[in-house]
């Protein structure tokens, strides 16, 4: 299982240190970044499974980080790092996508629990988005099933005409393929063929064997 990569941003020299430092001994890929702009210009470079960011900095703040990680990926997980007095702030970063906060300081083992929460949460949103991206089709009767939204391996199933029509709004025009046209051409001279070496066809006189 690949290590989880994390951007560190913060304009606190010292707590980028330490922080980096600490999740590095948990076995994560651990990336700095000491102000909102360097940590864009990363961002649009590498790719993170979370990134952890200040929130107040100085130009380019931690909501300009937040909005650039999500328009990248929206699954890559944001925790917001705060000072006290900036508990609405931190707020209205969840009310644009942030997937937690923390408030400065906070001990590595509350945020190490508040990021094992963001990768169960990451690894939920990839799996749904992975089976979204599978057409469920019965191996018997080929009807599709329609996943509903937000419920993943739930749904209607419908013939495949019903399907385009329904799902994609298509009308369903039957024809034949080339190839199948080329095999009941097959079957029907086949069958021909059957019918003229039969020796029981209507007005062939039976055999002498056949004969009582």
């Amino acid at each position: 299982m690949k290590r989880k990569s994390i951007l560190l941003v913060d304009d606190q020299k010292l707590i980028v240190s330490s922080l980096s430092r600490d999740l590095a001994s948990e076995d994560f890929s651990v990336t700095v970044a000491t102000d909102g702009a360097k940590a864009i210009a990363t961002l649009n470079t590498y790719y993170f499974d979370l990134v952890i960011t200040d929130l107040l900095m100085p130009e380019t703040d931690g909501f300009q980080v937040l909005k650039a990680t999500k328009q990248k990926d929206a699954q890559t997980m944001v925790i917001i790092l705060t000072g006290g007095a900036e508990l609405e702030s931190a707020i209205d970063a969840l009310r644009l996508g942030a997937d937690d906060f923390l408030q400065k300081p906070c001990s590595t083992g509350e945020l190490l629990y508040r990021m094992s929460n963001c990768f169960a949460k990451q690894d939920l949103q990839r799996n749904a988005a992975l089976y979204e991206k599978i057409l469920p089709v019965c191996s018997y009767c080929k009807k599709i099933r329609v996943n509903r939204p937000g419920e993943p391996g739930n749904g209607p199933w419908y013939s495949v005409e019903e399907y385009f029509n329904k799902a994609k709004g298509m009308q369903v025009f039957h024809g034949c393929c080339p190839d199948c046209f080329t095999a009941q051409i097959r079957e029907v001279h086949l069958e021909k063929s059957k019918q003229l070496k039969s020796p029981h066809q209507e007005g062939t006189p039976p055999s002498g064997d056949d004969q009582y």
